[in-house]
């Protein structure tokens, strides 16, 4: 069933929303002093230097959730992901299970395109030290809960949709959006850990969880290739067929996961 027009009007206004945003005086004068000061690689580019847009297929049915922009990534490049370290791990991994048409992601002009796959954030602008405080992140939610309620309005058994959250804020902004939206989270909530996994709304949604693929992760080895490529076959099969074997608001950690913290 492919997307409607309206779906994709709506992501857009939504997106519109997103860039004309200046409700973190914090943010707002980061990201421009960022903007301005550059990184001596890319001193020659222009900063996009303004809240970063959702990306992807208006048609998804994974819908990837991160933490926020990178100073010199996304808040250079004015695209999710792109320019830095955990995109080059991200669009890889997107590319081999087929979710992407490209393995790389350096410009928001480069040809890169999604298919069945849309990325958003639970932050939208660039924060400084890659914190965003709790307030900076409730006002950034309204965005994340009206992106997943265009994608939860077209869930069904025939066509279930996968959230994936990379990263405990992630994870932790993605469950109380879904509340927001009026999907039951089991209480306590779900414990965000490397492969968890949630089944909702009767098999229709899914909730994964993995490490963010940071520096931080991948250079420590606590998030491999291999382990990123496991959690997107487990999208996969998720989004194959409804899955029937856990009862909905159960959780089933990963086996042999450290105990997770990012």
């Amino acid at each position: 069933m492919a997307a409607r027009s309206s779906d994709r009007s709506h992501l857009d206004r939504i997106n519109a929303r997103v860039i004309a945003c200046e409700l973190c005086p914090r943010l707002v004068a980061y990201r421009a002093e960022i903007g301005r000061v550059k990184r001596r690689a890319f001193r020659d580019d222009t900063y996009w230097a303004r809240p970063v847009p959702s990306f992807g297929d208006a048609d998804a049915r994974l819908v990837v959730v991160g933490l926020a922009p990178a100073a010199h990534g996304a808040n250079r490049t004015g695209r999710m992901f792109t320019g830095d370290s955990s995109g080059e791990w991200l669009y890889r991994a997107l590319h081999r299970a087929g979710f992407a048409n490209q393995p790389t992601s350096h410009r928001s002009d480069d040809g890169l395109a999604l298919r069945g796959a849309y990325i958003t954030a639970a932050g939208r602008c660039a924060p400084p030290a890659n914190k965003p405080t709790t307030t900076e992140l409730e006002a950034c939610r309204p965005y994340l809960i009206a992106e997943l309620k265009c994608f939860l309005a077209r869930a069904s058994p025939a066509r279930p949709l996968v959230i994936l959250a990379l990263g405990a804020i992630a994870h932790a902004a993605a469950c109380t959006a879904l509340e927001a939206c009026r999907v039951t989270i089991p209480r306590p909530r779900p414990r965000f850990g490397h492969g968890a996994t949630t089944q909702l709304e009767d098999g229709n949604v899914t909730l994964l969880a993995s490490y963010h693929p940071s520096r931080q992760n991948t250079q420590t080895g606590r998030l491999t290739e291999r382990m990123l490529d496991d959690i997107m076959r487990t999208a996969r099969k998720r989004l194959a067929a409804t899955p029937r074997k856990n009862r909905p608001g159960r959780t089933v950690p990963a086996k042999g996961t450290r105990p997770p913290t990012t």
